[in-house]
């Protein structure tokens, strides 16, 4: 397997002068899984397009095992690329189609076997080799899409949003199936995908792209835990984060403009507009101790082990989490105590998280 560097790549459209990229860069080591997660126009499947050399990029360079790829044509790039359509040919066999590639470079039948029988076992595709695409479900599909990438064992895989196609279940499967395999094979791979979820679960680093920029690059509890500005922090995590207004005072914060909270120095410039966000798990409905302000419950998920309450204090919505059963209703008033040791501030105009951990 190899490892890709990406030197401030940039791509530009002449048509109307915008950017789908700019100025990204990243190093991806060897045996790694990165994956790319944003918003849809954030410039993620052109970052696939320029490796594969089905873009041409505007400026910077593109580098496996430190070994520019532009001047390579597409099929000598080493890479292979599994779509989230599946692109399978329906009038072959499963096994034709895994061979497919090999067939088409000339390599020995003994090879070909070989190769398809091992990535066959590795995927339990063993019992389908001779079924066509259509006889096939979505998840045997994708996993026939995989054995084809497999197969060339290149230097890079390449995934773009290969589980969209997929019902709930399936994907879970599905990304965990991945995830097995990127560990079986030690492979570099790059999955591209909207769905933050799979991003979690399956990366070992994520990158946030948003409208071709690099927003943040870290593992997921660093994505989570430390995220760099206020689309990190809304992008990521589900419930979205809560947010609070507030201002810095001689003695702590004044949130909502008008709840006072003492902390044990000052930590925010004084009369600066803030955002205090809070993940759900971090916002506590209590019935003695320390008190924040009370909020009126809007409604309740009950998720089975633990509860979202989804509260409203004045012009402010916020979202709570709790474990067990829950004795509220709709319409009740709430004590909330937020837990300020886990706040992030976000200032207001540059959106950058300014401090944690800062009570």
């Amino acid at each position: 397997m190899g490892n890709v560097t990406f030197n401030k790549v940039s791509k530009r459209y002449e048509t109307n002068k915008s950017y789908a990229l700019k100025d990204f860069n990243l190093q991806v080591e060897d045996g790694e899984l990165i994956v790319v997660v944003g918003p849809s126009g954030s410039g993620k499947s052109t970052l696939l397009e320029l490796i594969c050399g089905f873009e041409t990029l505007t400026s910077g360079d593109i580098l496996i095992d430190g070994q520019s790829i532009q001047d390579k044509h597409p099929k000598d790039r080493d890479v292979a690329m599994v779509f989230q359509n599946y692109a399978l040919l329906p009038h072959l066999t499963v096994y034709d189609n895994i061979a497919f590639g090999m067939k088409i470079r000339k390599e020995s039948k003994k090879v070909i076997e070989e190769k398809v029988t091992w990535a066959a076992k590795l995927l339990e595709l063993e019992s389908y080799l001779k079924v066509k695409p259509k006889k096939l479900s979505g998840g045997q599909r994708q996993r026939v899409a995989l054995a084809r990438a497999m197969v060339r064992k290149p230097k890079l895989f390449l995934m773009d949003e290969p589980l969209s196609n997929l019902d709930a279940k399936l994907r879970d499967n599905m990304s965990q199936e991945i995830k097995k395999l990127h560990e079986a094979l030690h492979a570099t791979m790059l999955y591209v995908t909207h769905d933050q979820i799979e991003a979690m679960t399956m990366a070992d680093r994520i990158v946030i792209l948003n409208k071709g920029e690099i927003q943040q690059v870290g593992s997921p509890s660093e994505i989570y835990q430390e995220p760099k500005n206020l689309f990190v922090a809304q992008f990521i995590g589900r419930p979205s984060i809560s947010l609070f207004t507030c201002k810095g005072t001689k003695r702590g914060i004044l949130l909502e403009e008008e709840i006072e909270i003492i902390t044990k120095k000052q930590v925010l410039e004084e009369d600066r507009n803030y955002l205090l966000g809070l993940r759900s798990e971090h916002i506590q409905i209590v019935t003695e101790g320390e008190v924040h302000l009370e909020a009126v419950l809007q409604k309740v998920d009950y998720l089975g082990g633990e509860s979202l309450l989804y509260l409203q204090y004045k012009n402010c919505s916020f979202t709570a989490k709790a474990y067990g059963d829950v004795a509220y209703k709709k319409g009740d008033t709430v004590k909330i105590r937020l837990d300020l040791e886990k706040a992030h501030y976000f200032d207001q105009e540059t959106k950058e998280n300014i401090r944690r951990n800062v009570t």
